[in-house]
């Protein structure tokens, strides 16, 4: 079968090749693709700024259904709607696998970086990963689950409450899911970006936040504080991986306010001003990935028609179009990309 591997790490190195099919084994199943989205860490991994087992098929955003069920599998069957967690292997040993926090295990696996992903025609999945769709939600939507899962994740920590002023900082497919489920917990959201960023704040005003803020046209302080009384932000998400826009979050933020980093920084080493977080005794949480808790959650989020997050989804493209893609994203194009498995004789 045909599918997208990064070949060897660095810049590039990504390809179309020819692979094996994958085998079922025990307690496992077989996925065939529907959609597969193209995330922020693909793009960093493509670049060369993301560490991923080269040789490996990318993608772990996806939607799909079972096509076989390996010996054990109890809860799921051939012809299902499913998507799947990224996490693929964990020692169950460690304290945060214990706690359920194994996202944090220091011997994870995941789909799409360790593991085979969904960047191809078929993948392979535990069936303790597994969640079904339910029948309103179409596979596009489907496909987004995993990101949407990472933000959830995120918010979780920061306590928001009813009539908090949420500002999120970047209107990528992340921040503008992030605010999506911020407004779902009845927070009023700022959104906020570049004027390259047009489609994204366009696509914001789409799907209801409070505020949409063009950074190059509007003074993104005055209104946090025209808002505030002066007080600042309740909540902020920083959701580009920028270090200016970090350094600004801490500078919207109250005293006492509460600060989620949910971007990835490209660089290895980010100044972030630590007087602020020492004198507003701002509360600084990190995030990474998701666990199996955020899923249902998201999942639910979706049917009920809380986060739009098909209506994100502006291009989709074969696998053997990823330049035309990657391209799109670049240039501020697209807001979200889905991918889509290509036939065995395709070229």
């Amino acid at each position: 079968m045909k599918a997208l591997v990064k070949t060897a790490l660095g810049h590039g190195h990504l390809h179309v090749q020819d692979v094996e099919e994958p085998v079922v084994s025990s307690y496992q199943v077989k996925i065939k693709v529907a959609y597969a989205g193209i995330c922020g860490s693909d793009i960093h991994t493509y670049e060369g700024h993301y560490k991923v087992a080269a040789p490996v098929t990318l993608g772990h955003e996806f939607s799909g259904e079972i096509v076989e069920t390996g010996e054990g599998v109890t809860h799921f069957k051939a012809g299902d709607r499913v998507t799947s967690e990224t996490t693929f292997y964990i020692c169950g040993e460690c304290r945060y696998c214990q706690s359920g926090d194994y996202n944090l295990c220091n011997r994870r696996k995941g789909l799409g970086s360790q593991i085979n992903g969904g960047f191809a025609k078929y993948l392979i999945a535990h069936e303790e990963s597994l969640h079904h769709l339910p029948r309103e939600l179409d596979d596009r939507s489907a496909a987004m689950t995993e990101p949407l899962a990472c933000t959830y994740h995120a918010i979780q920590k920061t306590g928001i409450r009813e009539g908090d002023l949420v500002v999120v900082l970047g209107p990528g497919p992340i921040g503008l899911l992030a605010a999506q489920v911020a407004k779902s917990q009845d927070a009023t959201v700022l959104i906020a970006g570049l004027t390259n960023d047009q489609v994204r704040l366009d696509k914001a005003q789409e799907v209801g936040i409070d505020y949409v803020i063009n950074l190059q046209k509007e003074n993104l302080k005055d209104k946090v504080n025209a808002l505030t009384d002066g007080y600042g932000t309740d909540v902020l998400l920083e959701c580009s991986g920028s270090i200016h826009a970090a350094n600004q979050g801490l500078d919207l933020l109250r005293k006492k306010g509460h600060y989620a980093q949910i971007g990835i920084f490209s660089e290895a080493q980010v100044p972030f001003d630590m007087e602020k977080v020492i004198q507003k005794e701002i509360q600084v949480v990190g995030s990474r990935s998701q666990k199996s808790a955020d899923w249902g959650p998201s999942i639910q989020l979706m049917k009920e028609g809380k986060v739009n997050a098909k209506s994100l989804v502006t291009h989709e493209y074969s696998i053997n179009q990823w330049d035309t893609a990657y391209q799109a994203i670049k240039n501020g194009e697209a807001i979200k990309v889905l991918l889509t498995p290509m036939d065995d004789e395709s070229v």
